[in-house]
């Protein structure tokens, strides 16, 4: 049996990595107030249609539906964030009137081609600011994601920000660009044209040379702004300045989901080729409303976790826990004896590999080496006879005998060896 197309084993030598991940993310986002919230892998296919939208990839082509026993039409999520929005209104996070701060880290699925960075099952870190209008709570997320980057001992990205405004000023920048493009529908790449009806926007973000060149003098998004709009982007890149955090205004910058509203944004790289895209985000102050809830602005953002790693594993040291203690034993009475100690050593938190084979001493010893302990704790036949511990302290060879009755000093020894 072989694993899935797109998906991918995470083994222990690199399961670390995640750990270092979600530990820092965690850190970092517990000091700013952020709460972890876990919400299932499967939904109804309506809320990605509803919130997501028709006219995108992900609900036309991407998504993993499929009808259960109940006759319900299920999807494994392919993004985080309509979760957190259903969720919020299930389980009326609005009654207290309060700015909830909420963080996700889990997989989600989508049907593309896999490549490197993109895996068909794939994890998201992402965070949601709900309940606030004020351009400050954009600027918070962009931060916190920027804070989280450094921590992990990278910046070698770019911020690239814009507004896409109000659902009403994309419409008429909408009919604005179809008038502008259709002329030029022939010289448009396949995809740009596939795209002009169904959803203009997503042509603004097309890698084809010749479609990019046509748009180059086309009319600009915010041009069709109004003043609140404009007034808001405006706060939003006077705070980044404050924070002394470096952006650049990226007017083709949409985003794919169509939920977004106002402020936009990604944070990219160099050093992962065409999947050059860390971390997205954006204000979506109808989100919750459309999906049934009251009108609450929220702004967030999600960083691609595969992708993340790529780009911090060669750039952060960490290795496997080693064991400070091996311990060898044979015989009954002997693996019982070893039984009654091995909560000790949990209960000061000392690190430990009970040897389970049935080879003799001397290879239990290089195994012991091997795994790099310290210490091993031997207890066979000559302890059991003598009712004492064997204490061998692998960097020397020394070893010492310690009273089986006398734990005390044998955590003391063990503690002061290691």
């Amino acid at each position: 049996m072989q694993r899935l197309r797109g998906t991918k084993d995470i083994l222990p030598d690199e399961s670390i990595f995640w750990q270092h991940i979600q530990n820092t993310a965690s850190k970092l986002l517990t000091l700013a107030s952020y709460h972890e919230i876990r919400t299932p892998i499967i939904e109804s296919t309506s809320l990605f249609k509803r919130s997501i939208g028709n006219g995108t990839d992900i609900v036309n082509k991407e998504m993993y539906s499929f009808t259960d026993q109940g006759s319900r039409n299920i999807t494994l999520r392919p993004e985080g964030t309509a979760s957190i929005a259903r969720s919020f209104i299930n389980n009326n996070l609005h009654k207290d009137n309060t700015v909830k701060r909420l963080w996700y880290l889990g997989p989600m699925f989508r049907y593309e081609r896999p490549q490197n960075g993109r895996q068909r099952q794939f994890h998201q870190l992402g965070i949601e600011c709900i309940g606030s209008l004020n351009p400050m709570a954009d600027v918070e997320v962009i931060r916190i994601a920027t804070n989280i980057l450094n921590s992990l001992n990278f910046s070698e990205y770019t911020v690239e920000i814009n507004s896409i405004g109000t659902s009403e000023e994309r419409e008429k920048y909408k009919e604005k660009l179809i008038r502008y493009l259709t002329p030029y529908i022939n010289d448009l790449d396949h995809h740009a044209r596939s795209k002009l009806i169904t959803n203009p926007l997503k042509i603004l973000d097309s890698k084809n040379i010749k479609t990019k060149e046509i748009l180059n003098n086309g009319p600009s998004l915010y041009d069709c702004l109004e003043k609140s709009s404009k007034k808001h982007f405006q706060e939003v890149c006077d705070y980044l300045e404050c924070l002394d955090i470096e952006y650049t205004i990226n007017d083709k910058l949409v985003r794919g989901l169509d939920y977004y509203n106002y402020t936009a944004f990604e944070i990219k790289t160099k050093k992962l080729g065409s999947q050059d895209t860390i971390c997205g985000g954006g204000r979506y102050d109808s989100l919750i409303k459309q999906l049934g809830g009251p009108n609450i602005p929220s702004v967030g953002w999600a960083i691609g976790v595969e992708r993340l790693l790529l780009i911090i594993k060669d750039k952060t040291q960490i290795e496997l826990q080693k064991p400070k203690i091996y311990i060898v034993s044979e015989g009954t009475k002997a693996c019982k004896r070893i039984l009654k100690i091995i909560p000790l050593l949990e209960k000061n938190n000392i690190s430990y590999n009970l040897d389970l084979n049935n080879s003799n001493l001397q290879k239990k010893l290089k195994k012991a080496n091997k795994l790099g302990a310290k210490i091993c704790i031997i207890l066979c036949d000559y302890e059991i006879q003598h009712n004492c511990i064997t204490i061998k302290t692998l960097k020397n060879g020394s070893q010492e005998q310690i009273s089986i009755l006398d734990t005390n000093k044998l955590i003391d020894k063990i503690i002061s060896e290691t």
